[in-house]
């Protein structure tokens, strides 16, 4: 069996490495902001070669802060997939500019396009789709453009819990993926349980949608911190796993890691080679070098860094 059968590491004392975990580790992502990146000294020393870092633009983050961080990593070897979120951006003059000021100081050929968390738009857009419209990424030759996916819904795009805009828009998402010339991936919103996620994708199939999912998950944090961030971030039902284990006394103190939602997905892949979800999609909620360190102790050479 292959979860007996482990490697070991070079390291013994960081203990065995499952295999199946180090294959469905292959090739993941993380996402930081410019404020988290400020605290890591080399992201060499931490992520392995060819990771893709998302850069999150909150808010009130000038331009010019998420230029210089992408411009930074994209130096230290890593390609680098910024937000553009949608209700933060005037218009398409300012979208066009952001594109041109990522291009030309970091060498970004790639992005995340979302709505993003604002209520009201800023300005002329208010969804991924019409800044896919725009037709602006296309036209500076983006080779590869993300959307949000959501396995538990989104209570911003459908507030009567259903999930009929959501579907309506990947329908409309699958579509533009068969026009343009970027490759496109879902990333999803974390969840903590491996059977919705695996139904949701499953049902992403059956509806034609043929879009790879990078599946997000949470990397390990304090149970408190994890809790915090996924009622502000409108996680659905798996949230029930955190307060399930919040009731724990023996747990509350401990840190939520999430090698079990990891290990349950990875043998639904190993075991179903056309599974759609193709790559894992890290928030490093409680710290980019705690999560890095996760990934180094259970993703033998798939998460091996640089300077290693």
């Amino acid at each position: 069996m292959a979860l007996l059968n482990f490697k070991k590491r070079d390291a013994v004392e960081n203990g065995p490495v499952n295999p199946t975990v180090e294959a469905f580790l292959q090739g993941y992502s993380i996402e930081v902001m410019p404020r988290t990146a400020e605290k890591v000294e080399d992201f060499r020393a931490l992520l392995p070669e060819g990771t893709r870092v998302y850069i999150a633009h909150i808010e009130g983050t000038p331009i010019e802060d998420m230029v210089k961080t992408a411009k930074r990593i994209s130096d230290e070897g890593y390609p680098v997939m910024p937000h553009f979120p949608a209700r933060i951006i005037k218009d398409p003059a300012t979208l066009e500019n952001w594109i041109s000021m990522y291009q030309g100081e970091a060498g970004v050929d790639q992005a995340l396009l979302l709505a993003g968390g604002v209520a009201n738009p800023h300005g002329d857009f208010d969804s991924s789709m019409q800044l896919l419209e725009s037709g602006l990424f296309d036209k500076a030759g983006f080779k590869r453009l993300h959307v949000a996916g959501h396995p538990e819904g989104n209570k911003d795009i459908d507030p009567d819990g259903s999930t009929k805009n959501v579907d309506d828009a990947l329908r409309w998402k699958q579509k533009f993926s068969e026009t343009t010339d970027a490759e496109m991936a879902l990333a999803t919103q974390f969840a903590f349980e491996a059977k919705p996620i695996i139904e949701w994708a499953d049902s992403l199939k059956e509806a034609g949608i043929d879009i790879p999912v990078h599946i997000g998950i949470a990397g390990p944090a304090k149970l408190q911190t994890l809790i915090k961030f996924a009622i502000a971030c409108g996680v659905g039902p798996s949230l029930k796993v955190l307060q399930k284990r919040a009731m724990d006394v023996s747990k509350l103190l401990l840190p939520y890691e999430p090698t079990d939602v990891i290990t349950e997905l990875a043998n639904h892949k190993a075991a179903n080679p056309d599974f759609n979800i193709t790559n894992v999609h890290f928030f490093p909620l409680g710290g980019i070098k705690t999560n890095a360190n996760w990934a180094i102790n259970n993703g033998g050479a798939s998460a091996k860094p640089v300077n290693s």
